[in-house]
This record gives structure tokens, C-alpha cells and sequence, in this order.
């Protein structure tokens, strides 16, 4: 049985009824009475809070029937806005999105270097742009959540990205020490997953995401929630040994998964087979469709090596939902159907197998989403940004 105070009481009903307005993008007092269970003194009370606090608005429901239009209650979308930062191997990419996830901007810049303090000028010096950009709205910019495609702790900070060699930086403070603003650094698979359960599979309790750009990365969702181990490493699936004593790999061991399975690695040998540098998707595509023979047999082999893989991954978690991020995978036809053709295992058990339809905009994604149920402070969030445009 739920105790507490009153205050505690109350903020555990503002949660729940900010989370329904955002899942419903328009409802009525009398609808959220009926879904929260609240009753309608409550209901009053809390929509009078947060409509002085700008934080939702009130419109009138249009619609044909005689008698009253519906008062409708809606979030305050330009009340502020979240900053997501995707920060890859040679890309940096800022996406500022309202408070309902719709994007509103978005830069890439490339990578010169990898060292820590021309990296963090950088995302310092673009913050900084972003947030003077917010200055004239009600709540400005209300956070920053940076993906990171390396090993994130649970105290946020960096344990090692072996793209650019880092270990044990502390780049949340950094950050805010010289902005004063909330930033938060998170593992970019686990941000993949979280984009997939908030804008996808809203009622998927048990969801996982491997991402095969850079390395590979698992994002898991148990239960609703983020599994991410005793120090916060869980997940880094791509240093899975899956060829002892193959090719090395930067973390150290011989015969890693993304040695075998990501992109990287996939482009890289390609480039080799083709003696052409700067290998784009374009020339995949059109290779896959000439049925150029060195292609696809290297296709066959990444897609081997990815069903090995997800075949120890299912085994391991028995996965509700699987979501493959793969750019390569969504030229390639049939993919899905020949994965699961190798998958014969008579004891993996899964729901459904599928190619992610967010592609490499799934971090940045969840990385908005993830600052928005930060400020809104919501245990969990669902959010539809696929049938109209941002205001």
C-alpha cells in the first residue's frame, strides 16, 4: 500500500496526469478523471497548477455534435525545449526538439579531432548557441542529454569510448560547470532502446536494441526500465567473443562481435574488397542491386555473423521485441527473413524481430525524449511525433 505525505502524494498524481496529457496530446479534464482513476477535485487542482506554470494550455475541441465543445488540455510544446547530442566517432549531431519530441532544428558537424578538450570547446561552444536561441521562451533550454558510443557509469561518467580513446572523463561537469545547465550523459544504445519504447512499442515491457554503427551497443528494456548492471556497463554486447582468437580488437580481446557484424567493420572490408576508399551507402545499394558476387557474399557473412550473435542475445534475455539498428540491413531485401532462417535454435524464444525504422536518429532521439521526462519528471513517458508536424 502507497504512504506518504501530502506533497509526496500530490507530486506522484502531477506525474501521472503530465504523463497521460503527453500520451493523449489532447484530453479532457473528464477523460483524465476516467484514466488516472483521480477524482475530479484532484484533477481541477492540478490542471490549475500546471496551467499557471505554462506548462499546458487549454483549447476547444472542435467538433459538429450541439452542446458544449470539450475543453481540451494539452501540453505547452513551445514552453521550452530539450537539446539531444549524438556524439559519435568522426560526427557530432545537436537535435532541438519541443517538449512533445517534435524536432525543430538539427546540425552535424564533422570530427577533426579526437581529443577530449577540442571535443568538449566544441559541444560547449554549440550548447551555449542553443541555449541563447531558447532564451525568449517560458522555460528556455530545460536540459541536454549527450549519447555516447562508449561505456557510460552509473554516475555519468565516461569510463572509456574506444572510438577516441578517452578514459574516466567526467563530461557532465565539465559541461555544466561552464554552462549552469542540467546535462546528462548516457550510453547512445541505451538511448536507441528508450527511443524505440517511447515513440514505437509504448506497451513493450521487455524491448532490446543492438546498434551495428561504429561497434555494437545493446540498449535493454526489463520491465519498462533500463537495465544497465551493478556499475552501469551492461550491454556492451559488441566485445562478445564470437571467434576466439580472431581479428583485435581496440578493447583489448581478439574475436569481438563488431569485429564481425558492425558497419565499421563491415565498410572497412569492403574497402578492401573493392580497393575503393570512401565506400558510401549508395554504392552498396547499387552494388546489392547489380548482385555484384564480392558484395554479396560479404552481405551473406555480416549477415551470419549478425545472426550469431542475436542468436546468443535471445537466448540469454528471450526478448519480447527485438529491434535491429542497421542502416545496411534496411538495403538489404529480405534481410529480417534470412536472419531468422538462422536462427534455429529450438530453446530462443522471441516475440518480434525487426530493423528499426529510426535508423541512425534513434540516440538523438531518445536522447530528447530523455531530457523531457527528466524536466517533466515523469516516471515514464509515451510520445508521437509520426502523424503531424511540429507547431
Amino acid at each position: 500500500m502507497l504512504t506518504g505525505d501530502a506533497a509526496y502524494i500530490k507530486n506522484i498524481n502531477r506525474c501521472i496526469i503530465i504523463s497521460k496529457i503527453i500520451e493523449h496530446r489532447m484530453i479532457s479534464r473528464a477523460d483524465l478523471a476516467k484514466i488516472t482513476g483521480l477524482n475530479k477535485a484532484t484533477i481541477s487542482v492540478q490542471v490549475s497548477d500546471l496551467l499557471d506554470e505554462g506548462l499546458i494550455i487549454e483549447t476547444l475541441q472542435e467538433h459538429k455534435n450541439l452542446g458544449r465543445r470539450p475543453i481540451m488540455l494539452s501540453i505547452n510544446q513551445q514552453a521550452g525545449f530539450a537539446l539531444g547530442i549524438d556524439l559519435d566517432k568522426n560526427t557530432i549531431t545537436f537535435t532541438l526538439s519541443d517538449l512533445l519530441g517534435f524536432p525543430v532544428h538539427t546540425d552535424t558537424f564533422e570530427l577533426q579531432s579526437s581529443d577530449y578538450d577540442v571535443i568538449l570547446g566544441l559541444l560547449i561552444k554549440h550548447i551555449k548557441d542553443y541555449k541563447n536561441r531558447c532564451t525568449k521562451t517560458l522555460y528556455g533550454l530545460v536540459g541536454v542529454v549527450i549519447g555516447i558510443h562508449g561505456i557510460v557509469n552509473n554516475d555519468e561518467m565516461i569510463y572509456f569510448v574506444p572510438q577516441h580513446q578517452w578514459h574516466n572523463k567526467n563530461l557532465k561537469n565539465d559541461i555544466k560547470n561552464e554552462l549552469g545547465i542540467d546535462v546528462y550523459i548516457e550510453n547512445n544504445a541505451n538511448l536507441c532502446s528508450f527511443a524505440e519504447r517511447v515513440y514505437k512499442h509504448h506497451q513493450s515491457e521487455n524491448l532490446l536494441s543492438v546498434s551495428l554503427y561504429s561497434g555494437i551497443g545493446l540498449g535493454i528494456m526489463i520491465n519498462g526500465e533500463s537495465l544497465k548492471g551493478y556499475h552501469g556497463y551492461a550491454g556492451e554486447i559488441g566485445h562478445m567473443i564470437v571467434v576466439p582468437d580472431g581479428r583485435p580488437c581496440s578493447c583489448g580481446n581478439s574475436g569481438c562481435w563488431e569485429q564481425y557484424a558492425s558497419e565499421y567493420s563491415f565498410f572497412k572490408q569492403i574497402s578492401e574488397s573493392h580497393q575503393k576508399t570512401n565506400v558510401k551507402y549508395e554504392d552498396i545499394q547499387n552494388w546489392i542491386t547489380k548482385q555484384e558476387p564480392i558484395t554479396c557474399q560479404q552481405m551473406d557473412q555480416f549477415i551470419k555473423y549478425i545472426s550469431i550473435g542475436l542468436n546468443n542475445i535471445i537466448n540469454l534475455y528471450n526478448p519480447e521485441i527485438l529491434v535491429i539498428n542497421c542502416e545496411l540491413l534496411r538495403l538489404y531485401p529480405n534481410a529480417i527473413s534470412e536472419i531468422e532462417s538462422q536462427l534455429k535454435s529450438t530453446v530462443g524464444h522471441y516475440r518480434e524481430l525487426l530493423i528499426s525504422e529510426f535508423g541512425k536518429q534513434a540516440c538523438i532521439m531518445g536522447a530528447c525524449a530523455l531530457v523531457i521526462k527528466n524536466f517533466f519528471d515523469v516516471s515514464d513517458i509515451s510520445l508521437n511525433i509520426g502523424d503531424e508536424e511540429s507547431s
